[in-house]
């Protein structure tokens, strides 16, 4: 089986860099992964994507509305698992989990990446019900409620002062006894009168009361003392791994395991292999810059299908 062009995963990043590449007449096949939609499949409402005032709930954003609109202009979307990929030669070889190897002119790398997980009791039952992992997104529905925030490096101290703008006490849960935040950073947290900190501890149960979570049960690292917190919400701020296991050795990865672009554009270290998305952002982490990078990649891709850059 034979393509001209084949994107690797079916989130913002894959579903836009799809829209595009179909209507340059591409045809693009999509390989969704095991998450077709990404992150915003577990998103109830996304109230910061362009275009929708009243808001748009996030499976129909990702698993209705941008897939129709990719397989409108004739983008072939198929729930598949990459396994294996060789980039060595062309055409490019994409393996499947059933065994299927797609070849393909140019290749996008759209795989995202995975939030870090807490992995304790009740995390799974109310993501997307209190358990969050975006302050931008979902800040907003905690207005003059209590919250907690997992972690203490920039981005924690990021998630907490973007809370303070709505919820009405910050509780950040430190695993360690100081933070690992830049000093400005750690600054502006502790200035703020909303946040407050507590040490030497972490998170060992998630509750709820069937429909949302109700709080944590907590536990001290030092002492084994434990305790519960009421809290609305908690934010995990305790890192994202880019989904590029599948590219070592065959792109540049960043020591962090971020695919590397060249020359500020959607090139991999590999020609005619582009990428786009949180498999390459490790900033900005929004789905409309990652849907803005698919757009890029498309374009990208296509001019060096026809020639340019070659």
């Amino acid at each position: 089986m034979s393509e001209k062009i084949i994107i690797i995963g079916g989130g913002p990043a894959g579903y836009t860099a799809a829209i595009y590449a179909a209507r340059a007449e591409l045809s693009p096949a999509v390989f969704t992964g095991e998450q077709p939609g990404g992150q915003l499949m577990w998103t109830t409402i996304v109230e910061n994507f362009p275009g929708f005032p009243e808001g748009v709930d996030g499976q129909d954003l990702m698993g209705v509305r941008m897939r129709k609109q990719a397989e409108r202009f004739g983008a072939k979307i198929l729930d598949k698992v990459v396994t294996a990929v060789d980039f060595s030669t062309k055409p490019f070889k994409v393996t499947t989990s059933d065994g299927q190897v797609t070849e393909a002119e140019a290749v996008i790398i759209a795989t995202g990446a995975s939030p870090m997980w807490m992995k304790v009791p009740g995390e799974a039952e109310y993501k997307g019900k209190g358990v969050s992992v975006c302050a931008t997104c979902d800040g907003f529905f905690f207005r003059n409620k209590e919250v907690a925030v997992v972690g203490g490096g920039d981005a924690a101290m990021e998630e907490a002062l973007d809370l303070a703008k709505f919820a009405s006490k910050i509780t950040v849960l430190v695993r360690s006894e100081k933070l690992k935040a830049s000093k400005i950073m750690q600054e502006r947290a502790e200035a703020e009168p909303k946040i407050s900190f507590v040490w030497n501890t972490q998170v060992s149960e998630v509750v709820g009361d069937g429909l949302k979570m109700t709080g944590l049960k907590l536990k001290n690292v030092v002492g084994g003392e434990e305790s519960e917190i009421k809290v609305d919400g908690v934010f995990l701020a305790i890192g994202h791994k880019p989904n590029s296991d599948l590219f070592k050795g065959q792109v540049e990865l960043n020591e962090r395991g971020f695919v590397v672009c060249k020359n500020r554009t959607s090139e991999t270290s590999v020609v005619g292999v582009f990428v786009a998305g949180d498999v390459e952002d490790a900033r900005y982490r929004q789905a409309i810059t990652s849907a803005g990078a698919g757009c890029m990649a498309a374009i990208d891709a296509e001019r060096w299908l026809k020639g340019d850059g070659r």
